[in-house]
């Protein structure tokens, strides 16, 4: 008989305990708070403090940060593709009229560089995307939100399928929520996201089609006059960027006026009226409107799960040393 030198109650260990580190060793590799811990212990702090700086120079760069998250998340994977310029064949994202209005890129490699001062080439420009997103939550004052990192960059530009996951301002809901869903994304998270429209601004090219040649009769009527006093005319130069402010009470806090606001027929895109009165997202209007602290905890578990959508993990990826372009 062979002698074994392992006690029973050892080998029963051991046999518990190896489902338990293969569990470990398959998981390592994805999202984790705290991932630049060992690797560049200040990233967080860095990019809080130059968001904070930011902000105080001008203040739109905060509702910029989340657009961007909004806009890169949505198509395909949160990979810092949006921000890749017109390069060695790459066609930037930025070209599309899903992203037309968006601005402030340039204070992305702002934030890129003070990283690269500390721990060069570490911290990538998706997990930028996503934790100067969180930052400028809190500076619009909205929610704390725990975000994970450890995302890595695109080698490549989405631009061909843009159209096909951010949905236009005039889609009907179920293709809206078709969408989102898309993302992980759940009808009450839909609702919250869309929240975000509490702060900023939308241009009159995208508010037009419902002031002329007639007013949409969901529109209140006062807040249609409004309307056509800061868009003048049905058909504005997009270069002269007019435009309406979202939320003309709270215009940069990030509140549930948002919601108050679309059930009194003030909702500046046909989507925002639409989440009222649809009878999927209705309900959930009515809850956020009546409660700002629901508000903020639907919007924290969307922001999670946007930011979390399909990321780039260890060779999947690269940690681009400029934003703006792939690594030669």
């Amino acid at each position: 008989m062979a002698n074994n030198i392992f006690p029973p109650s050892f080998l029963t260990f051991i046999f518990l305990l190896l489902p338990l580190l293969l569990h470990f060793y398959s998981v390592k590799s994805d999202l984790q708070l705290n991932y630049y811990l060992e690797s560049c212990p200040r990233a967080e702090e860095i990019i809080k403090e130059q968001v904070t700086q930011l902000y105080h120079k001008h203040g739109n760069t905060a509702v910029s940060w989340i657009r961007n998250l909004f806009h890169d998340c949505m198509v395909k994977s949160c990979d810092a593709s949006l921000l890749l310029e017109n390069s060695n064949g790459i066609k930037s994202e930025k070209n599309s009229i899903r992203n037309f209005g968006m601005r402030n890129f340039k204070y992305i490699n702002t934030i890129k560089e003070a990283l690269e001062t500390e721990c060069p080439t570490i911290v990538s420009c998706a997990d930028i995307v996503a934790l100067s997103a969180r930052d400028g939550v809190v500076l619009l004052g909205g929610p704390q939100i725990e975000m994970k990192t450890g995302r890595k960059d695109s080698k490549l530009s989405h631009a061909a399928e843009v159209d096909e996951f951010i949905p236009n301002h005039n889609d009907t809901m179920s293709t809206v929520l078709s969408r989102f869903q898309s993302t992980g994304l759940d009808a009450e998270a839909t609702v919250a996201i869309l929240g975000a429209h509490s702060v900023g601004r939308v241009h009159c090219v995208n508010i037009v089609n419902r002031l002329y040649p007639n007013v949409d009769p969901t529109l209140n009527p006062a807040h249609a006059e409004y309307l056509k006093r800061r868009c003048p005319s049905p058909e504005p130069d997009p270069k002269a960027i007019e435009y309406s402010r979202n939320d003309l009470a709270t215009p940069m806090i990030l509140d549930n006026m948002y919601y108050k606001n679309i059930l009194d027929g003030k909702g500046l895109l046909l989507v925002d009226q639409e989440l009222a009165s649809d009878p999927t997202t209705s309900p959930y209007v009515r809850k956020m409107a009546a409660d700002n602290d629901y508000f903020h905890d639907q919007f924290s578990r969307a922001l999670l799960i946007l930011s979390e959508n399909n990321p780039l993990l260890d060779d999947e990826g690269e940690i681009r040393k400029d934003c703006r372009y792939v690594n030669k």
